[in-house]
């Protein structure tokens, strides 16, 4: 039906018809396919949400006499070095060297703070070389007085991706947010209908050297993304799960910082929040259709992040629709959602991207290289050295306690053994609590004689497919000895301590 350069020359004399995502939903439902593909020529998009992996390319000039970066820190927080004399990278992600500062303030505050034109210090460490004899430096520089402060970001605008919830008794921190336990909430990232990647699913206008709104300034995509998949589950078109990213590219110095924040994911770790819109030329009916895909329609997947392995088990499927109300049921309970993502912001992108086209100051480009819309999955990482379950470190003998068991006896049961943990069970050998050695001392020293009175109720466990390495960090999170380990019918099958996994690591 028409060509970029037709819409482009539409754009120039001020005739083209834009809408954002959200308005070509509607328009599709009140005026029908046929009749909104002829009328709109182009379509915007939007979403402002955590983008880790994302970061910046920094050349802060030669200093006289010159040095060769080899260590560098921007306000405390490290850029790879590793590039040229004075380049560096800035990872979005990566914490402040000082303990006290940590994850509160890392790489994706600093590229806020340069875009915002704070002024910060730059140290610069180097083991000297004949051309470049300086070992070592302490300035300050800003946004302004660097050459080049180009975001260059590997993997930006997941295509979609999965709501998470926490099926543990424990509190989670992840990279979706706090995670509260007995699946206590659920978080999700995603714009839904005016996502980009969403309203092309398939790549048809969208690849390398394709223009797009990138942190309130011009930018490009610059090939895919890392984990760049498309060989996934599809309704309506669009993936029900991750699939498609895009690496993107920008110049700083033209960013507006009302488009990206630094933000840090309590104990997890810092993020950049990105803002990016991509236009999409309405060439056909086809897309005229992709672009008017709802919140209703497009699937999502909420997944168990209590379960610490690469795949986790999806506890439901949903959409965003359902997803945005605030609320969603979950075996029958209500439970509170709640964006990672800014609806907000993404609105305004996808206007803000819309008012540059009308005003004839942004013109679509086609891209130089279509992405690959086949034969593309995301390949797991091999351990070589294969992980040791928790079912493999189990004791052959199961030493139980029961509620009604007297406190003397439960004395006599460790000391016979040699234990400091007894998992407390009911007649079909369920997990109803655990009690330790401490905890008997403490009876004995305050004359409580029942078991029920001294047993800790609410228990960390371990579970039989769990890797060790898991457990371990569970063990030191929490500061506790040991778990009772317990099988997918919350049997209690055995103890798992710190010793056991010492000895484990320690190779006896």
């Amino acid at each position: 039906m028409k060509t970029v350069e037709e819409i482009n020359q539409r754009i120039k004399d001020g005739d083209a018809v834009v809408v954002t995502a959200a308005e070509m939903t509607r328009l599709v439902k009140e005026n029908g396919l046929k009749e909104t593909a002829k009328e709109v020529d182009v379509v915007t998009t939007g979403t402002f949400g955590a983008m880790c992996s994302s970061g910046a390319f920094l050349n802060f000039g030669h200093s006289d006499p010159p040095i060769k970066m080899s260590r560098t820190y921007l306000n405390g927080v490290e850029a790879y070095s590793g590039i040229a004399a004075v380049d560096a990278y800035l990872g979005a992600t990566q914490p402040n060297r000082n303990p006290d500062v940590g994850l509160e303030h890392g790489g994706a505050h600093v590229i806020e703070d340069l875009i915002r034109g704070d002024e910060m210090e730059l140290v610069a460490e180097a083991y000297g070389t004949d051309c470049y004899p300086l070992t070592e430096i302490k300035t300050q520089i800003s946004l302004d007085s660097v050459n080049q402060a180009i975001m260059v970001n590997p993997r930006n605008c997941y295509q979609n991706y999965a709501a998470a919830t926490n099926s543990t008794d424990e509190t989670l921190y992840t990279y979706m947010g706090t995670l509260l336990p007995k699946m206590g909430n659920v978080s999700y990232s995603s714009a839904g209908e005016l996502s980009p990647l969403l309203n092309d699913p398939y790549f048809q206008t969208i690849g390398n050297g394709t223009r797009i709104f990138l942190c309130g300034a011009e930018g490009y995509v610059i090939g895919e993304g890392t984990q760049y998949a498309t060989d996934v589950e599809r309704k309506n078109g669009v993936p029900v799960s991750t699939a498609g990213t895009l690496m993107l590219k920008g110049d700083m110095k033209d960013m507006d910082p009302d488009y990206v924040r630094g933000a840090t994911m309590p104990k997890y770790g810092p993020t950049l929040y990105v803002g990016a819109g991509i236009p999409i030329p309405i060439l056909n009916e086809e897309l005229a259709s992709r672009t008017a895909i709802s919140d209703e329609e497009i699937a999502c997947q909420i997944i168990d992040y209590g379960i610490p392995r690469r795949s986790r088990p999806m506890v439901m499927e949903t959409n965003y629709h359902e997803l945005k109300k605030g609320v969603i049921e979950l075996d029958g309970v209500e439970v509170p959602t709640s964006p990672l993502s800014s609806q907000k912001k993404a609105i305004k992108i996808a206007e803000e991207l819309k008012n540059w086209i009308d005003q004839g100051e942004f013109f679509l480009t086609q891209p130089i290289k279509k992405l690959p819309t086949k034969g593309r999955t995301v390949k797991p990482l091999e351990i070589q050295r294969p992980s040791i379950l928790v079912k493999d470190l189990k004791s052959e003998v199961l030493i139980l306690a029961r509620p009604t068991d007297d406190i003397s006896e439960v004395a006599r049961k460790m000391v016979q053994n040699s234990i400091n943990h007894l998992p407390v069970v009911d007649e079909n050998n369920k997990l109803l609590g655990i009690v330790t050695s401490w905890d008997i001392a403490n009876a004995v020293a305050h004359g409580k004689r029942k078991l029920t009175d001294v047993m800790t109720k609410k228990v960390i466990i371990a579970r039989e497919e769990e890797p060790v390495d898991v457990i371990a960090r569970r063990i030191d999170k929490n500061k506790i000895s040991g778990l009772p380990i317990i099988d997918k019918d919350n049997t209690v099958k055995g103890m798992v301590t710190a010793e056991d996994i010492s000895r484990l690591m320690g190779g006896d």
